[in-house]
């Protein structure tokens, strides 16, 4: 079976080179979180994340939801799809996986 729209894919891979600007004072909020023991680095949730789900990683943002901080981690997996994987910040339990359409 042939797939009749391959545009999708090139704009999938365009997708992947982009980066999204992050503001100087987003960075250092980030690293106060950190070190007051808010939030667990970065690092630590790409690990947990690459562990479900392997792929490249694409975005990462750190958003308030609900009162309580999550990162979101988008992952292009090995099928070409999309996906998003929340993490809860303070412990780092998954909380839950969207598919992006």
């Amino acid at each position: 079976m042939t797939d009749r729209r391959p545009g999708w894919r090139i704009g999938l891979l365009c997708l992947a080179f982009l980066v999204t600007p992050v503001r100087a004072d987003d960075h250092e909020r980030i690293r106060e979180l950190v070190e007051a023991g808010r939030i667990l680095p970065l690092e630590q949730i790409l690990e947990r994340a690459r562990q479900r789900l392997p792929g490249r990683v694409l975005e990462t943002e750190l958003e308030t939801r609900q009162g309580r901080h999550v990162y979101e981690i988008e992952i292009l997996d090995r099928n070409g799809r999309v996906r998003e994987l929340l993490f809860d910040a303070r412990t780092g339990a998954f909380l839950a996986e969207e598919r992006e359409d």
